[in-house]
Formats: C-alpha cells, sequence, structure tokens
C-alpha cells in the first residue's frame, strides 16, 4: 500500500503542506477534505511522484516511492486528475486503452491485444460509456469527459487509486454513479483510494476515513463519524455548520448555516 510519513512540500520559500501522515489501506476510501488552497491537490501530487518532499518520506508496498520506476509506478498507483491533458485528437477507446499503457512494452498505439480491448470495453460500459468508444474525447461534455478519465484510471486495474474531484461537473447521479464503481473496486479487488473532494456529505457516505486538512496542517483524522463534528468543520471553513444523521445511512448529513441578511 501507500505511505507518507511526516511530509511536508515547499513551494519556493511557502510551505504548502506541513508534517502530513496517511496510510491507504486495502477496501479502503480514505477523503480528504479542506478549503481551497489547503494543499489537498499537492499531497496528491506528491503520492504520485511528481513533486518533490522538502522533508518526510512516501513508501510503495514498504519501499521508498523513488526507488521505483515510472512504468512501475503506474501499475500499482492511478490517477484521475481534476482535467484530462490531450495533445492530438483520440477517440475515448483510445484513451481508455491508454490506461494499459505501462503493462505493454510497445512505445506507441498499437499494442492492444484483444484481453487489452475486453478490459477497456467493459470498464466504459461500467462508467456507463458504451457507445462512445468512437466518440472524440474533445467532443464530449465534461461529465462525459471526466468519467472517460475515471474509466483510464479503472482500466490500469491497479491497487492504488488518486482521485482530484473526481465527481467534478458530474450531475447527482453520475456522482453517486461514479463513487459507487471506486467502492466496488475496492472491495471486489481489495484496493485502496485516496479521493479530494469539496463535497462532505458524498465523503460522509462513501469515505471510510477522513482527513481535515487546513493551510497545509492535518486538522483532524479518522472515521467520517469521528471527524464530521461541528466544531471541528467551523474551525476548517470558517463557518457555521449544522450536523444531523442522514435518514436512510445514518451517515453524517452536514449543512452550513448562512446566517440571514439584515436589509430592508
Amino acid at each position: 500500500m501507500l505511505e507518507a510519513r511526516d511530509i511536508t512540500i515547499n513551494y519556493g520559500p511557502r510551505e504548502a503542506v506541513s508534517s502530513v501522515s496517511l496510510r491507504t489501506e486495502p477496501r479502503q476510501i480514505l477523503a480528504i477534505i479542506g478549503p481551497n488552497g489547503a494543499g489537498k491537490s499537492t499531497i496528491l501530487r506528491a503520492l504520485n511522484g511528481t513533486l518533490p518532499l522538502a522533508r518526510g518520506e512516501i513508501l510503495l508496498d514498504g519501499k521508498p516511492l523513488q526507488s521505483y520506476a515510472r512504468r512501475a509506478v503506474a501499475r500499482r498507483i492511478a490517477v484521475v486528475a481534476q482535467e484530462a491533458e490531450l495533445h492530438f485528437p483520440v477517440t475515448v477507446l483510445e484513451f481508455a486503452l491508454a490506461g494499459r499503457y505501462s503493462w505493454s512494452s510497445s512505445s506507441a498505439w498499437g499494442w492492444e491485444s484483444e484481453h487489452e480491448v475486453e478490459i477497456a470495453q467493459r470498464v466504459l460500459s461500467e462508467t456507463e460509456l458504451h457507445g462512445f468508444e468512437a466518440r472524440l474525447m474533445n467532443e464530449l461534455s465534461g461529465g462525459e469527459r471526466q468519467r472517460a478519465v475515471l474509466a483510464r484510471a479503472l482500466v490500469t486495474e491497479a491497487k492504488i487509486f488518486l482521485l482530484d474531484e473526481p465527481t467534478a461537473n458530474l450531475d447527482l447521479a453520475h456522482q453517486a454513479t461514479m463513487l459507487r464503481l471506486v467502492r466496488r473496486r475496492c472491495d471486489d479487488r481489495e484496493a485502496a483510494a485516496v479521493v479530494i473532494t469539496h463535497d462532505v456529505n458524498l465523503a460522509a457516505e462513501f469515505a471510510d476515513r477522513v482527513i481535515l486538512l487546513k493551510e497545509g496542517r492535518v486538522i483532524a483524522t479518522g472515521a467520517p463519524r469521528d471527524v464530521f463534528k461541528p466544531d471541528l468543520l467551523s474551525r476548517v471553513f470558517d463557518l457555521e455548520i449544522l450536523i444531523d444523521a442522514h435518514p436512510i445511512s445514518g451517515a453524517p448529513r452536514i449543512t452550513p448555516v448562512h446566517p440571514r441578511g439584515t436589509g430592508n
């Protein structure tokens, strides 16, 4: 699994993340919650080895992350970024198949065996993109594009998933679908996921553990029921918070309290 030990990350003279520790566990979703600028995406990039550390260490299966070749990391860690970078037109199927690149000895498209295509087709169906195989990625809506990005990550069959706002641009139905897919992958294949999200109610429903982050520092960590407390959330978001129980699941349900205006 993936573990960060007391990591600090700097942007020039500024300390963006300070002494953060976390560990992924099989069959668990870890959500990182915090306001804009808290350092959430910075942590995710460090966990994937794309940002250097000022202090601390990151271990993958007990070994330093930097000791692995990039292809070896890609086989073990899949990333769902907020935006997919596309430098030339590519179909949805080709984009999904790119998730198998780390398993191939080929250096360009053309490695697709029947087995690889079957995996990609199955995942596209799971992400509700069946029938989109020949569509170009730049022709998709924001929500369709985000589902394709998740599909490419699932196609890797990695054991660790790093997801940066995976439900961005999705409607309510597809938000639930995407997180159910992540949950199913964790449960069925003993995978683990680290999810950055601004939606605390989705995190309360789907996450096993939560890290509350503010200004690059951990404010609290634990199960949603233990972390989603009015005083802790108010401290993180500088907002009055009301918490009750979801009437069906029993999970914490978070509602921000906005004071009424006093104008005429």
